[in-house]
């Protein structure tokens, strides 16, 4: 037990986190790592994400168990999702960690919506809808994220508010493992936990989760945040062919030219000339894209998540040395200073290019909703979004108390221009009209349209909103609202599923439509909404080894050889009949592709877009042998953003002359969805 007494004295440290030095200093090995109370059995109603059958308590014993009650809106709680990760990956054997998911948003507590989070953020273990609070209030949780423990008895022993750091967790854990080893080995179960896990992969667009875009006018590009393929994606507003990507869509912190460049996450864009600045949220930094000569580099933050705030206005010569907060949008005012929505302190800050100076600018760090004060005693909750109107105003989406606020630099002023104005993070909806009436649903995206107008991403509400010049009244302007969807079209029928960014440039508005993995585009003048599509979308296309496609089909092999087809020589066609499950479709959002080539090379290729299709080819006089090969994006209806690719390839021997009768090859696939 030499080594458990080590551990106590380092428990001491971690308990200061779990609940303090005096109450760690009374308890003994069997207090610390022994619960009294039995952990409750989950409700049977909920619904489970990434595993096949729901789990109960009981069945548990002999794992550690860690609840991480969260909600997906929360900054906070998605910076314990890494921490939890590393959890995983040490303690594989031991641990199970479960997501309890009790919503703040409605938006939030769809299972649907949650199911794309759990996709997005690489959620690798299972999570629980607790949108009726019920596994919530059974472990008295308060706050959110909040880390509950149970022992491999089944007893409960901890539960903590705040985010904790991973060291906290090694600590703890290695000292509970070792105490209960030293009883009896048997004791903890080290046969992992079977998962069917959602998978975060290629949902059958060029892009995965884009979080913010930025149209340029000047050199006639689009920028966009490829955020869950961690890149930039750069398209020329014109052609819309994808011109260059920043980043080699490995999940990182590397800086480098643009095919080795890493990010994580990255959010917010900014431009000056060449010069494209972003806020890379999980990498906890401002990286500089050289647009000339394609390099990254760092320029604030140190890639660590920082734990304390910066002081207010005070200038921090070596910005690279401090460690940052999930920054999540920036934008340039007219001297050239660059604004940061830093969303995990709560807080906008200033980075000065000239002299790299970076401080704090609005808000004391405290989350909350306080208006009507000067630029340092403003609160805020997780800012998101950033517009400079000029003369000193700075817009910025306030997601978390789902308000739209303005700081006002030659004032000294903060105030609230869209959503309530009380103190209050948990008044939201969806609701048009006055200052003071209207309501916001966890808004992530601001930007100025024509004439002085404000649009607004209403991110939960899967709306864009505005505000009109010289009103002070929100009204929708595009998007059928309720639970999201995807469809193109007037004002009528288009639909959004919780965009996350918006730009302006030339009469058009580019937004984020994040949820269905596109960039639409809405025309002020005609009123029509459209979908940005690549012209060249197989640019954009990620190595097998680089992401992990999600899906494919479980029904075949991919590669399928066939009889020696007996053909007429001269002009024929591959007949192409595809079987897609019920409530599945072709995806239109990107072109599925057959080709068919042969040893010299490629003979004839095709857009599919129905599930029968025809291909001509010319068949010549002999032997010989065609190979063609299918890419297939395909989706469930009604949830685009639930997608999947299937690729395979034939060959074909063929033989050409006097004996066949028939001038068609006829290919089928039938194609089944894996299961989700």
């Amino acid at each position: 037990m030499r080594r458990l007494s080590l551990f106590l004295s380092l428990t001491l440290l971690a308990l200061l986190t779990f609940g303090g030095l005096a109450q760690a200093q009374q308890r003994t090995a069997k207090q610390l790592f022994e619960g009294e109370t039995l952990a409750p059995e989950f409700p049977l109603d909920l619904d489970w994400i990434n595993i096949e059958n729901p789990l109960t308590m009981s069945g548990l014993v002999g794992k550690i168990v860690i609840f991480d009650f969260w909600t997906y809106g929360c900054v906070n709680c998605l910076h314990v999702i890494p921490v939890l990760e590393q959890v995983e990956q040490k303690y594989a054997d031991e641990v199970v960690v479960i997501g309890v998911h009790s919503a703040k948003f409605e938006n939030e507590g769809q299972t649907e919506n949650l199911r794309q989070i759990v996709q997005r953020y690489g959620i690798h273990h299972p999570v629980i809808n607790d949108n009726e609070f019920a596994v919530w209030q059974s472990y008295g949780a308060r706050a959110w994220p909040t880390i509950a423990i149970v022992d491999p008895r089944g007893y409960w022993v901890i539960r903590q508010s705040g985010e904790i750091p991973f060291e906290t967790f090694d600590n703890y854990l290695s000292g509970m493992i070792e105490y209960y080893d030293e009883i009896d080995a048997s004791i903890i179960n080290r046969t992992p936990l079977e998962l069917a896990l959602e998978g975060a992969g290629d949902p059958g667009t060029p892009l995965l989760y884009p979080g913010k875009v930025l149209a340029d006018e000047a050199s006639n590009r689009l920028f966009i945040a490829d955020s869950s393929h961690n890149r930039i994606v750069i398209a020329d507003l014109s052609t819309r062919e994808a011109l260059d990507i920043i980043g080699s869509s490995a999940r990182g912190k590397d800086d480098g030219g643009f095919e080795n460049a890493t990010f994580d996450k990255p959010q917010g864009l900014a431009l000056d000339g060449d010069l494209l600045y972003i806020a890379d949220v999980n990498s906890h930094a401002i990286r500089l894209a050289n647009l000339a000569e394609r390099t990254v580099t760092t320029i604030a933050g140190n890639g660590n998540m920082g734990r304390q705030r910066l002081p207010f206005g005070v200038p921090i010569e070596a910005p690279t040395s401090v460690s940052l907060r999930s920054p999540w949008d920036v934008e340039f005012d007219d001297a050239g200073k660059l604004h940061i929505a830093m969303a995990g302190t709560h807080q906008l800050y200033i980075y000065e290019p000239e002299n790299g100076a970076l401080y704090p600018s609005v808000g004391n760090g405290r989350e909350a909703n306080l208006n009507d004060v000067s630029l340092a005693d403003s609160e805020l909750a997780q800012p998101s979004g950033l517009y400079y109107a000029g003369a000193g105003k700075l817009y910025f989406a306030d997601s978390e108390s789902s308000t739209i606020r303005l700081a006002d630099f030659a004032n000294d002023l903060v105030t609230v221009v869209a959503g309530t104005s009380n103190n209050h993070l948990f008044e939201y909806g969806d609701i048009d009209g006055e200052l003071g009436v209207n309501r916001l649903q966890h808004a992530l995206g601001v930007e100025g349209g024509p004439g002085g107008d404000v649009y607004i991403a209403d991110t939960y509400n899967s709306r864009i909103k505005v505000i009109r010049a010289g009103e002070i009244a929100i009204t929708t302007a595009f998007g059928l609202g309720g639970l999201g969807g995807y469809s193109d079209g007037d004002a009528s029928v288009a639909e959004f599923d919780e965009p996350g960014g918006i730009s302006y440039a030339d009469g058009i508005l580019y937004v984020a439509d994040t949820n269905n993995h596109v960039i639409r585009l809405i025309d002020l003048d005609s009123g029509l909404v459209d979908t940005f599509a690549f012209s060249n979308p197989e640019a954009l296309v990620i190595a097998a080894d680089a992401v992990t496609l999600l899906g494919g089909n479980i029904a075949e092999e991919r590669m399928i050889e066939l009889d020696k087809q007996l053909l007429a020589p001269g002009e024929g066609a591959l007949s192409l009949m595809l079987q897609l499950p019920d409530d599945y479709k072709i995806n239109p959002l990107i072109d599925s592709q057959l080709q068919v080539r042969w040893d010299g090379g490629l003979i004839a290729s095709g857009i599919v877009s129905d599930v029968s299709f025809k291909l001509p080819v010319s068949i010549s006089a002999g032997e010989g042998t065609l190979y063609a090969d299918l890419t297939l994006y395909y989706c469930r209806e009604g949830a685009e953003a639930l997608c999947f690719i299937d690729e395979v390839n034939w060959i074909i021997p063929f033989e050409a002359g006097g004996s066949g009768e028939r001038s068609e090859i006829s290919l089928y696939r039938d194609v089944i969805a894996p299961e989700h």
